[in-house]
């Protein structure tokens, strides 16, 4: 299945300009170039032409604007409970706070994720590869921010799942994060990963942040106190909008 990659790390908190929106760009190894060769599909989508870089206006605050009503159902959050019957898989928590470049927490902020199920398989007509659909399982789930910028899902553990890039590639596990602010240009996407996953050194879209450190910031961590006993084990993640601790973000193409 084809995947997007990691093409878009946010800019950095260092002013260059007296206006406030300004950031200086982010270094080079800490975001995914736009064509990046051992990922073949960014040959194919990249832009040809060098890229024109939109002041930010005020059309970016203003017009249409997106409210809680975001969120529909009380299940959103909860992808373990959104068919009649349970989901197979290792049942999981995650939560983690939206924070801006100083570290505030971002409020109202609306956190969708996408995933492949237990056995690696998206619920997806191009997803064709033997593994099995979960009928209770549809992998889809969104919720806002709260107050402290926090965010929740109770999910499945995503299975591995090969993907055709080259010979015997697999996909790490992973969730598919999109965060969308109050207008509809603020929207990013990102990919979260799981702690020691052995297929890390094989993934062309994982290691297209080339800096290290900005990798393992797409990387979640097991919190033994945060698990339930004898329901669901947790992992945290906090997401960074910019400044030196900035997620990498994919590039909108």
């Amino acid at each position: 299945m084809s995947e997007p990659s990691t093409e878009k790390a946010h800019a950095v908190y260092k002013p260059v300009t007296d206006t406030p929106d300004c950031y200086l760009r982010p270094g080079e190894d800490e975001q995914t170039p736009l064509d990046y060769p051992p990922y073949k599909s960014s040959r194919l989508r990249h832009p040809k032409q060098p890229l024109v870089f939109m002041p930010q206006t005020i059309t970016e605050i203003t017009g249409p604007q997106l409210g809680r009503e975001r969120v529909l159902g009380e299940l959103d959050n909860d992808l373990t409970r959104q068919h009649p019957g349970e989901p197979i898989g290792q049942r999981i928590t995650l939560t983690g706070r939206v924070l801006d470049t100083e570290g505030k927490p971002l409020r109202g902020t609306l956190v969708e994720i996408w995933q492949a199920n237990a056995a690696g398989r998206y619920r997806h007509r191009w997803d064709r590869w033997p593994a099995p659909l979960d009928p209770n399982f549809t992998g889809a789930g969104r919720a806002i921010t709260d107050d402290d910028g926090r965010y929740s899902f109770t999910t499945i553990k995503p299975g591995p799942y090969p993907w055709g890039n080259h010979y015997n590639a697999w996909r790490p596990a992973h969730i598919h994060f999109s965060l969308l602010g109050r207008a509809f240009v603020q929207r990013l996407v990102t990919q979260m990963y799981f702690p020691d996953d052995p297929l890390f050194p094989y993934d062309p879209v994982f290691n297209s942040v080339r800096d290290e450190r900005a990798r393992q910031r797409m990387v979640s961590r097991f919190a033994m106190s945060a698990s339930e006993p004898d329901w669901a084990l947790a992992f945290e993640w906090d997401i960074y909008l910019r400044g030196p601790g900035a997620t990498p973000f994919e590039e909108a193409l």
